[in-house]
């Protein structure tokens, strides 16, 4: 048998396989077989690749590492910091208001108190913000409407400039006058964030308009209410916008008054509404106390009316008037004319030129004749002679080298002791103080409180001047016996006479009487400590001395303050005028004076004391001719003593003048 073509297999060989073709070789391709595809090589991994890797691996570590040191920052070391600031931004701390305390007269009459009012807020831009967002809004709800007929019907929402209309005429038509709507517009739509609409409004109306309208707040906002408008003005004072006290008591007594505010902490959701259980340290609000004072109301309003009445009647610059109690020191009334009215705000156009002062206590003057008190005192204290002594007193008087006259001319006058102080004359009363001396006359105006404040407790009071005695120079004794070279407050000048009124005891004068603490317990300031004058002799025989001014008993025997007398009753007192000084030639006006006059009532009993003092005036104060003080002391004496009933006094025998 012969091989087949290409000779013998090698023995394993498959059919059909070449004997060279090797294990793992790739087959042939044969008839009918497909040819198969070429084998890809996996792409070589540069050194740039690989640093591309890594560089990115260690950024995300890195940030995973601080946003893992930051997670430990924040929730350990800044845990605390955070927490507060959080809380501080939802807690809050509300303002509780003290109640103002009352200021009362003597008998419990309400001269200032407080109600609880509110203030209207707006904040304007804010508001026309949202008012133009709703309607915006309102208008796509309606174009939607319209496309899909079936959606339900949205309320009407009016334009902003509609709303703003609205709520000013809303507003208007609860509080009338209080606010007019073209004000409320104005405000409504200016160019603010936040705006008061209306102040002092009764809380029941604020709620109601608040209620009605979501876009106005309310404020607590107290009233200050003064129920007699200007009665006693010028002691009670006035309030300012914040509530507290501008002038007057309400300034001076301004920490009792006020009281102290409380407080309440509590946290509030983004909505603003208070989270509930979060209320905490509530402090509650100390009301002020009320201060009673010694004014006595009816008989003030009466003495502001004569006040007024006398400047107008005069022609002064100013009037004033002190009336006190002569036993204990207490101010019952104390007036200057053109006072203001606190109830209406002391910017109100009513109050323009008003005098806001207390003229009494703040602005001092000479006191002129009425000091001659002061040496008739000395004289009968230190037994430098008697009422009746007879003094030849001549027409001119020289003292420390100054030529001293009277008021009027005359030759050597037989003037007794008390006709010196009846009859006012200048020289008689040197030549008294004379004989009283420099020292001790000095010792005793020290004693009647001259040169030095009350203590009374008002605002601004004045020291007056006296001249201090290591410095009395060439004159000074030959004017300050007579009331010129030293200067007082008409409440100084007043207490002069309370002390002889008061058997020579000084009671300093008071006005406060009574602070009453919101529990109801009362305190009474303690009495001023008195200072003994003279002694009870020497003020009795001054006082029935001083009758003298208003005695009537023809020329010779003629005092100086006729028209100050009161039929029925016994009157002492004193008429003064003194020259005020010209600070632009440092000399006395010849025409201008401080006219004045001091008396006690009744002289035989002593109730009350009564100071006038009045300014430049033309006339007298019930405007007649000449110029006196006296027709005004006349009128309050006269309406205190028949108001209270006071019983007349005995007949007193009359006193000699002028010896023939």
């Amino acid at each position: 048998m012969s091989p087949a073509p290409g000779g013998p297999r090698r023995p394993g060989a498959a059919r059909g396989t070449p004997a060279t073709r090797g294990r793992g070789a790739a087959p042939r391709p044969g008839p009918g077989r497909p040819k198969p595809a070429a084998r890809k090589r996996a792409p070589r991994r540069t050194a740039s690749f690989h640093f591309r890797f890594k560089a990115g691996r260690l950024v995300m570590l890195g940030a995973l590492g601080l946003a893992l040191l930051q997670l430990i920052w924040i929730q350990g070391v800044q845990a605390p910091q955070l927490s507060a600031e959080s809380a501080s931004q939802r807690t809050t701390t509300l303002v509780l208001p003290a109640m103002r305390g009352t200021i009362e007269d003597a008998s419990g009459k309400p001269l200032a108190y407080t109600l609880e009012a509110k203030a209207l807020t707006f904040q304007p831009i804010r508001v026309r913000k949202e008012l133009q967002a709703a309607w915006e809004k309102s208008q796509q709800d309606k174009s939607q409407q319209a496309q899909n007929t079936a959606a339900t019907a949205q309320p009407v929402v009016p334009k902003p400039e509609d709303r703003i209309k609205e709520i000013a005429k809303g507003i208007h038509d609860v509080l009338g006058d209080a606010a007019p709507e073209q004000d409320l517009l104005d405000k409504m739509n200016s160019k603010t964030t936040f705006v008061y609409l209306v102040r002092n409004v009764d809380p029941a109306k604020a709620t109601q308009i608040t209620d009605k309208f979501d876009e106005v707040g309310a404020e607590r906002q107290d009233i200050r209410e003064y129920p007699g408008g200007s009665l006693a003005a010028n002691i009670v004072g006035a309030t300012g916008w914040d509530g507290h006290g501008l002038i007057g008591m309400e300034s001076s007594m301004d920490s009792t008054l006020a009281g102290t505010n409380g407080s309440r902490t509590y946290d509030r959701g983004s909505d603003g509404a208070v989270i509930p259980g979060s209320v905490r340290d509530v402090q509650p609000a100390i009301n002020g106390s009320t201060v009673q004072l010694t004014i006595d109301s009816d008989l003030q309003y009466y003495v502001q009316q004569q006040v007024q009445e006398a400047k107008n009647k005069s022609g002064a610059k100013d009037v004033s008037a002190v009336v006190m109690d002569s036993k204990t020191g207490e101010v019952m009334a104390m007036a200057n004319d053109d006072t203001f009215n606190p109830a209406n705000g002391l910017a109100d156009i009513s109050n323009k030129g008003a005098e806001l002062g207390d003229l009494p206590v703040t602005t001092p003057f000479e006191p002129g004749s009425v000091n001659k008190i002061v040496t008739a005192a000395a004289a009968i204290q230190y037994g430098v002679t008697t009422p009746e002594e007879v003094l030849q007193v001549p027409g001119e008087y020289y003292m420390d080298g100054l030529k001293i006259h009277d008021d009027w001319s005359h030759g050597v006058a037989p003037y007794t002791t008390t006709g010196v102080f009846a009859k006012s004359s200048n020289i008689g009363t040197l030549m008294l103080a004379k004989r009283v001396g420099m020292q001790r006359y000095d010792d005793l105006l020290k004693k009647f409180g001259i040169g030095q404040r009350t203590g009374i407790g008002l605002p601004g009071e004045s020291a007056g001047y006296v001249p201090p005695f290591d410095q009395w120079q060439h004159g000074t004794f030959a004017n300050v016996p007579i009331g010129q070279g030293l200067s007082m407050t008409l409440l100084q000048m007043t207490g002069m006479y309370q002390a002889i009124a008061n058997n020579g005891l000084r009671i300093p004068p008071r006005i406060v009487k009574d602070v009453i603490a919101p529990d109801g317990s009362k305190t009474t300031p303690p009495a001023p400590e008195g200072v003994q004058v003279v002694s009870p002799q020497t003020a009795t025989t001054v006082r029935d001395m001083f009758r003298s001014i208003v005695q009537n008993d023809g020329w010779n025997q003629r005092g100086t303050g006729v028209a100050a007398a009161v039929t029925g009753y016994q009157i002492a007192g004193k008429t003064g005028t003194a020259q005020q000084f010209n600070q632009a030639c440092h000399c006395y006006y010849q025409s201008k004076y401080w006219i004045n006059f001091a008396g006690i009532a009744p002289a035989d009993n002593p109730r009350f004391v009564v100071g006038i003092m009045m300014d430049a005036p033309d006339r007298s104060s019930d405007g007649s001719g000449g110029q006196s003080a006296a027709p005004l002391f006349h009128n309050i004496a006269a309406w205190l003593l028949q108001r209270d009933q006071v019983p007349l006094s005995p007949p007193a025998p009359k006193m000699l003048l002028e010896a023939d």
